[in-house]
C-alpha cells in the first residue's frame, strides 16, 4: 500500500504564520504613514484657504485704489494711503476658518491672521503691499513661530 497516494491540499501552519507577518509588517508601514499624510493634507487646506484671502484682499485694495484721497477700502476697511499721507504701519485683520472676515478685532472664531503692509510710500502709478497670512491667529508672527504662513507681495495699479 501506497500511503502518499492520497495528497492532502492546504497551508502548513509556518506559511500562515510567515503570511501573517508579512501583512502585519505591510499594515504597520501604512499605518505608519497616516500621520504624515492627514498633517500633509491638513497644511494644503490651510495654505488653499489662506490664499483665497489673499486674493480677497488684493481685489479690495485695487478698487480702493480707485477712491478718492483719504478714504478707506469698501470690504476690509484697509487703508492704502490713497493721496493721504504715507504711513507704513500694516493693517492686520482676522478670518475665520471658511475665509469670512472676523474685521481687525480677534475673536474666538478667528483662524487665520492677515497683515497687510504697504512697502514704499504709493507714487501716482503704483504702490506695493506685502501680504502675509499665518494660521492659527492667536500666535503673533513676530514673536512666534505660526503653525503655516503664506507671503505675496502685489503691485496695486493706480
Amino acid at each position: 500500500m501506497n500511503l502518499r497516494a492520497r495528497s492532502v491540499a492546504g497551508f502548513s501552519l509556518v506559511e500562515i504564520t510567515l503570511a501573517l507577518g508579512v501583512a502585519a509588517f505591510c499594515l504597520i508601514a501604512v499605518l505608519g504613514m497616516l500621520p504624515v499624510g492627514l498633517k500633509t493634507q491638513q497644511a494644503g487646506v490651510g495654505q488653499t484657504q489662506a490664499n483665497a484671502i489673499i486674493s480677497q484682499i488684493v481685489s479690495d485694495l485695487r478698487a480702493a485704489a480707485h477712491l478718492p484721497p483719504g478714504q478707506q477700502s469698501k470690504q476690509f476697511s484697509l487703508h492704502p494711503h490713497n493721496g493721504g499721507p504715507w504711513d507704513p504701519t500694516p493693517d492686520t485683520l482676522f478670518f475665520t476658518n471658511e475665509g469670512n472676515s472676523e474685521g481687525s478685532a480677534i475673536t474666538a472664531a478667528s483662524v487665520y491672521r492677515a497683515t497687510v503692509s504697504y512697502i514704499l510710500p504709493p507714487t501716482e502709478t503704483t504702490s506695493l503691499a506685502d501680504i502675509k497670512i499665518s494660521w492659527p491667529a492667536r500666535v503673533d508672527p513676530a514673536t512666534a513661530v505660526p503653525a503655516g504662513s503664506v507671503e505675496t507681495l502685489v503691485a496695486i495699479n493706480r
